[in-house]
């Protein structure tokens, strides 16, 4: 219930505080534009209104938050004030950056003696509708700075604002990366466009919008990133999955990039080569795009990719540690075997379609699908060799590490998707093979029947060895595992204590033949006696015994070096409990005369905590997104 009261009073303040903000705004701008007098009476309309309503539902919500922050420790440390007071943060300072830029890039524009309607944002307005903006928002941030530094010196547990403090730092390099990445790609962009002599026609506002983009994005990147750096020794700060997340993400989207615009690059010097007429200055600029995207992206993913590599070496356990390596490169061997069979595949029909003497109706004929095959193949094959041979290698690998590698869900994961793909691609494949001749022998249209048949053919083999080799790689994984694991479980010695009705040694054993059936296990009941000679690796005890156990138990059990395992049960009166938030909890509904069941061994992490890192991954598939797209637009563009 508190959860969802506390949801809703932020989510309404949050809100309130928008509507308010962005109507002294508007009321401001209307009173200082002069020069539109019929708009304005409609603007301070809505201004106004605005503000009437606004200002009284954000106090009275802002204020019972704060009200109630005060008298209570959990509310003052709920994750959800946290993500409402950062992002208010977030909502004021991003908006006064983003005036801050409109209002540089129109200078920057203005100096250059071009039109200011050409700058990247902000083209429509005023340096007093940027002044304003940037003023306001600027003001309300600081006061909730103010009231969060005043959190931070009073709070008496910190978890919950650390990770919403981190996602927020992570935002905001990410918002600067952003500008400095499209900033350099639009100054490298024009940087090739000068052959040509657009100087001074439409064109040039490119270069100084990236002037205005570098000039702002770079500080907040730099400032933001070193801030992060700072925080390493931390060790929470080290072990965050959140910050592992967007590690991955940049340096798989640097790679993406890359490799799009690589093949892109390589597929326009081939049909260069093969004979596509064009001035060289029309050659420059036409690869000016591909360079332009690449290089940035290019030392992005050098940069990140090597924070990763340190990122990973953090951990302690090299079991964990090669798992995450295998994220990173079997993501990549994906995408290299995708290109992979896309060139082969377009290279073999290319074959066909020139043996069968087709022709292509374009007036390049042969020229644009040899080397879009080529570029294909050049770009995906050098990428699958390179992450997947060596994960194949560790994989036959003998030992403790082969065996983890053969065993890794990443890998299975890989190797299935793998395989279904070549399953259903060669269904689909095997299906229009056989209809198309069928369709032949009823009578039905042949036209390009040779064509068909063969691509149609080349394309279910491809998937036919696909299938084989992937399914090979299964099977050399299940021949070579040399059950290593399995025989460390079969050399484990493990005792259970059973109490006197037996009931608890047969649960567990039940449990261990479907579970862990290659454990031996042996069960001693504590009325026949503790056998001087017993020897084991763990003990496995029900919770009564262990709080009440009787005299020659309870000294063997204190003599016990080994690990000892205890198993909740229902004892009247005994409760388990993990941390003392449960035990206040559990002390409340006793003396609120509430029945109390038995509580999670699993240490359970705050659900706010998960909406955190659900609006981290949604903002970080957004800007993968948007980084793709400068893949697609090039694609589209050439």
């Amino acid at each position: 219930m508190k959860t969802i009261r506390r949801l809703y009073f932020y989510a309404i303040a949050f809100i309130s505080l928008e509507v308010v903000l962005w109507g002294i705004i508007g009321l401001l701008r209307s009173i200082f534009d002069a020069d539109n007098v019929v708009d304005n009476a409609q603007a301070l309309a809505q201004a106004l209104s605005l503000i009437l309503v606004g200002v009284p539902i954000f106090l009275f919500h802002w204020l019972w938050a704060q009200r109630v922050s005060a008298k209570d420790d959990e509310e003052k440390t709920a994750s959800l004030r946290a993500i409402f007071l950062y992002g208010v943060l977030l909502g004021t300072l991003i908006p006064a950056v983003q005036n801050f830029l409109a209002f540089i890039n129109r200078t920057f524009l203005t100096t250059a003696n071009l039109y200011s309607y050409r700058a990247i944002v902000g083209g429509s307005q005023t340096w007093v509708d940027n002044l304003i903006a940037v003023a306001i928002n600027l003001l309300i941030a600081a006061y909730f700075w103010n009231i969060l530094k005043a959190e931070w010196r009073t709070l008496p547990e910190t978890e919950n604002f650390a990770e919403i403090r981190r996602l927020s730092r992570f935002i905001w390099m990410l918002y600067g990366l952003l500008m400095v990445i499209y900033g350099a790609q639009q100054a490298l962009d024009y940087a090739f466009t000068l052959p040509v002599k657009v100087l001074g026609e439409i064109g040039r506002e490119t270069a100084v919008n990236a002037i205005a983009l570098l000039v702002v994005g770079s500080p907040i990147w730099c400032f933001s990133w070193r801030i992060l750096q700072d925080a390493l020794p931390d060790s929470a700060e080290r072990e965050s999955y959140l910050r592992l997340g967007i590690l991955y993400l940049l340096a798989l989207s640097g790679v993406i990039i890359v490799l799009t615009a690589g093949g892109n690059l390589l597929y326009m010097l081939l049909n260069r080569l093969f004979g596509e007429e064009m001035t060289g200055a029309q050659f420059l600029q036409k690869i000016g795009g591909p360079i332009s995207i690449g290089l940035p992206f290019g030392v992005m993913w050098a940069y990140f990719g090597n924070w990763l590599n340190q990122q990973i070496g953090f951990e302690e356990q090299a079991p964990k540690r090669a798992g995450k390596k295998r994220i990173y490169f079997y993501i990549l061997s994906l995408i290299g075997l995708v290109a992979s069979f896309t060139g082969v595949a377009l290279l073999l029909s290319f074959v066909i379609d020139l043996g069968l003497g087709n022709t292509y109706l374009s007036g390049s004929g042969f020229r644009q699908p040899l080397a879009g095959s080529l570029s294909t193949l050049a770009v995906g094959l050098p990428l699958w060799l390179m992450t997947w041979r060596p994960m194949q290698a560790n994989a036959l690998e003998d030992g403790d590490n082969g065996d983890h590698a053969r065993r890794s869900v990443i890998r299975k994961t890989y190797l299935y998707l793998v395989l279904f793909a070549a399953v259903i691609g060669g269904m689909v494949s095997a299906g229009g093979l056989v209809f198309t001749l069928i369709n032949a022998a009823l009578g039905g249209s042949t036209t390009n029947f040779a064509d068909s048949i063969l691509n149609t053919l080349q394309t279910l083999v491809l998937f036919v060895v696909l299938l084989l080799y992937h399914l090979s790689a299964l099977r050399k994984d299940g021949a070579a595992r040399a059950d290593v694991l399995e025989a460390k479980q079969e050399a484990f010695k493990l005792i259970v204590l059973d109490n006197s009705d037996g009931k608890f040694g047969e649960a567990v054993k039940a449990t261990f033949a479907k579970r862990a059936p290659k454990v031996p296990l042996t069960v001693l009941n504590i009325k026949d006696g503790i056998p001087a000679d017993t020897k084991a690796d763990a003990v496995i005890l029900p919770g009564s015994l262990a709080m009440n156990p009787p005299e020659n138990v309870a000294a063997w059990i204190s003599s016990f070096n080994g690990n000892r395992l205890i198993v909740p049960d229902e004892a009247a009166g005994v409760f388990w409990v993990n941390d003392f938030g449960q035990a206040a909890d559990s002390a409340k509904a006793l003396a609120e005369g509430q029945e109390i069941r038995p509580q999670s061994a699993e240490k359970t992490t705050p659900v706010w905590t998960y909406v955190a890192y659900v609006f981290a991954a949604l903002f970080a598939c957004q800007l993968l997104l948007g980084l793709l797209m400068f893949g697609v637009s090039m694609v589209a563009r050439f």
